[in-house]
């Protein structure tokens, strides 16, 4: 059926892009989009008991592995009189198959199996009207561009391999949901405020923070509470993009059937805040970007216990605690080395050197949570970016995750291909 529907879109979207080529350069319908090939070999084992047993895996030869982790279509038309329309369709890890994740256990043991496979997500469905550059309003399936990566989060923003491993653990990527955006230009600033469906705490878990928490568990989004989200790019410096970025919502409460609202767990509320910052610099030969990201969630602790007793009753939710809060912090710099050895050669050909340093911690425990040390870690990378277009970037990494001293640390070398455009301009 996947690799039907696979077949049926991908037929479409050629029609469509011999349709667009056909057309003026005024045609109203773009095609684009982005998607990353990569390989890696890990130098550490993959054995589920890696953590819980570390000197028994410290010599592991490690495991290796090919990945397709996104291939997006974007498809948009403008009606005229300021109105418009996006849709993006995104095939992830191939958009097939499926593999299996198996969970800790507070004691320290793997044991919850998960299936998983690709999937094939809708990510953007909106409709706008635009009033004036200053005024915008977006309805629909829209992305919440809380965090750098979120806000750019196609593979020529970021050098690494894969997406910038922080942000990406502890934060919904790419968080996308069902609102309403406002947002607008106005000299050196944008802004962009937005109501969305709110997440599901009994999504959150100790690996991952709030990032399953934008998914839901059921053919629909529960929308019993509501989020709401904003973000402020200041350009006023040149080069140079800052940017604060935020959420705020009530988390608990925010599933199917609702049935705890009639319990002594009624006034848990499970409010998550996310805080960021971000910038970067551009200029001909060097890119630095980087990110700080704070959350937090009340009543972390109880919101673990309930967890636990559902998944108990094989409840569709994740069953690992939540810790009361989570933080990432990274950055990244790249030097464009082909310019020093042909002046004269074309400009749009680009090698980066690049250089990525990020710590994040998964899981900040409440005074009354257990405590896990190998969620917190330090990763650095380097390698090579070369475009040798604007549009497509071939990466070569080598990166080392490093844990507390009681586990052992994670290096590996990666190569990917990857590209970002539009197929009819």
């Amino acid at each position: 059926m996947k690799l039907d529907i696979i077949v049926s879109i991908t037929a479409a979207l050629l029609s469509l892009n011999a349709a667009a080529q056909q057309a003026s350069s005024a045609s109203r319908l773009t095609v684009g989009g982005y998607g990353e090939v990569a390989m890696t070999r890990n130098f550490f084992s993959d054995n589920v008991y890696r953590y819980s047993k570390a000197s028994e895996y410290a010599d592991a030869k490690g495991h290796g592995r090919f990945d397709i982790p996104h291939a997006v279509i974007y498809i948009g038309y403008d009606f005229g009189k300021g109105w418009t329309m996006q849709t993006e369709i995104e095939f992830e890890h191939t958009g097939t198959g499926s593999s299996v994740e198996k969970e800790f256990t507070e004691a320290g043991e793997w044991e919850t199996e998960i299936e998983k496979g690709g999937e094939v997500e809708l990510e953007q469905f909106w409709i706008q009207k635009s009033f004036f550059p200053q005024l915008n309003v977006r309805m629909g399936h829209v992305i919440v561009p809380v965090g750098g990566l979120n806000n750019a989060h196609e593979p020529l923003n970021f050098f690494t391999v894969y997406r910038p491993e922080g942000e990406f653990t502890i934060l919904p990527s790419t968080w996308h949901d069902t609102g309403i955006s406002i947002w607008g230009k106005a000299g050196n600033w944008k802004y962009e405020a937005l109501l969305v469906a709110g997440l599901d705490a009994f999504m959150f878990d100790r690996d991952n923070f709030i990032k399953y928490g934008a998914g839901s568990p059921f053919e629909f989004k529960v929308a019993n509470t509501y989020g709401f989200a904003a973000r402020v790019d200041n350009t006023s410096i040149r080069n140079l993009r800052l940017s604060l970025s935020g959420y705020a919502g009530n988390s608990m409460h925010n599933t199917y059937p609702n049935d705890l609202t009639d319990t002594r767990y009624a006034g848990i509320k499970g409010t998550t805040l996310v805080g960021s910052f971000d910038f970067q610099y551009k200029s001909d030969n060097l890119i630095i970007r980087g990110n700080a990201d704070y959350g937090h969630v009340s009543d972390a602790s109880t919101i673990s216990t309930v967890k636990r007793n559902l998944t108990a009753n094989n409840a569709p939710y994740r069953k690992l605690p939540v810790g009361s809060a989570a933080l990432a912090a990274g950055m990244e710099a790249g030097y464009d080395v082909l310019h020093l050895f042909n002046r004269h050669m074309d400009k749009s050909e680009k090698l980066y050197v690049f250089g990525r340093y990020e710590y994040y911690d998964s899981y900040i425990p409440a005074k009354d949570q257990q405590e896990y040390g190998f969620t917190e870690k330090h990763r650095m990378a380097v390698g090579i970016n070369w475009l040798p277009l604007p549009q497509i970037a071939v990466k070569a990494e080598y990166s080392k995750r490093f844990l507390s001293p009681m586990y052992n640390d994670e290096p590996s070398v990666s190569v990917g291909i990857a590209y970002m455009g539009f197929f009819n301009h």
